[in-house]
């Protein structure tokens, strides 16, 4: 019995190691096969495709390529859930849109859309002159505040945690529903400004084509502020990336804090900057009670509104002139920060 017993277990042994052996194989020729074959060829120093193309594999490559790896998931996603929305409202932008039941009765109509979002509809272009008006001046005034902030938080004071929480929390509720109720409040004005009439003193020593955005920006001064909560957590981070050992030695140079600011932190942080002023503008164009935004939501909806036309054709594109204006106003920062970096580096 015992020698029977042991002549199966050396038989189920035997078994086991050749399937082992069998699926290392599979696996050794399907590794070969994704790295050797004719389409990709991996090697150390390059990257061959279709065994015609060598591309010289860099570290600085290598490491792009990781990068791209990792948002690969991102692209394939706005590939196949965004990329096709956004070209199909171009292409709407160009026809008048009627709702033939569930179907889309479309009459081409060229560039007339565009012909009358400028010529034909004073109020959109009204509108979007105040929210280009009111983006130039609100940005810095988040950028700046958000800035402060971070630096504060950075130094030794107790309970970090909470402050962050504390400055991310309007993050969490600014929801469009909650947001209007606690505009209709007053919750998002200082009433101290309007108590001793500085407001007025401000305003009215500017001229009339500040005065309105000046005006809105300290009407809502807390709702502006409410939009730095992502800002400071992306300064802040940045912040604690500084080696302290650079302090310590323009300390010992003579260096104070205000041109350790201007020498260390700033030109560290500017990279930061640039990613920030993209997301503040971004957020605050998209926020759901832009003017803009609820005025194309109307157009689109057909509710009243005062536009001499309306429908998904024409609403598609004050979109696109919309998305437009707003990459007009991010390319403009981002070229005023890089002047600047420019200088610092001269």
């Amino acid at each position: 019995m015992k020698k029977r017993l042991a002549g199966w277990r050396r038989r189920l042994v035997d078994v086991y190691e050749k399937i082992d052996r069998t699926w290392f194989e599979h696996l050794r020729k399907l590794r070969h096969r994704l790295t050797h074959n004719r389409v990709i060829f991996i090697r150390p120093t390059k990257l061959v495709l279709c065994n015609r193309l060598a591309i010289p594999l860099t570290n600085k490559k290598r490491r792009s390529i990781t990068g791209y790896a990792f948002i690969m998931l991102w692209i394939v996603g706005f590939a196949i859930f965004a990329l096709y929305p956004l070209f199909n409202t171009l292409y709407l932008s160009f026809f008048k849109v009627r709702m033939d039941g569930a179907l889309l009765d479309l009459e081409f109509v060229g560039i007339a859309n565009y012909q009358a979002v400028f010529l034909s509809d004073p109020y959109f272009v009204e509108i979007l002159v105040g929210y280009i008006l009111e983006t130039l001046i609100n940005v810095p005034v988040v950028i700046t505040f958000a800035l402060l902030i971070a630096l504060l938080i950075n130094q030794n004071v107790k309970g970090k945690g909470l402050w962050r929480t504390i400055f991310f929390l309007p993050v969490v509720i600014t929801s469009g529903p909650v947001i209007a109720e606690l505009m209709d409040q007053g919750a998002t004005t200082l009433p101290a400004l309007s108590d001793y009439r500085f407001v007025d003193v401000v305003v009215g020593n500017v001229g009339g084509f500040l005065a309105t955005p000046l005006q809105a920006l300290f009407d809502q001064i807390l709702l502006i502020l409410w939009f730095a909560g992502i800002q400071i957590l992306i300064f802040l981070a940045g912040l604690q990336k500084i080696d302290k050992e650079i302090y310590e030695a323009s300390k010992i140079d003579g260096a104070g804090p205000w041109a350790s600011f201007w020498k260390i932190t700033l030109p560290s942080l500017m990279p930061l900057i640039m990613v920030a002023v993209v997301y503040t503008v971004v957020s605050m164009s998209v926020f759901s009670l832009n003017e803009v935004i609820v005025y194309i939501r109307n157009i689109m909806l057909g509710e009243s509104t005062p536009a001499l036309t309306t429908g998904y054709g024409y609403s598609a594109t004050l979109a696109w002139v919309f998305f437009i204006v707003m990459s007009l106003i991010i390319l403009l920062f981002l070229g005023l920060l890089r002047i600047r970096k420019g200088r610092e580096r001269a």
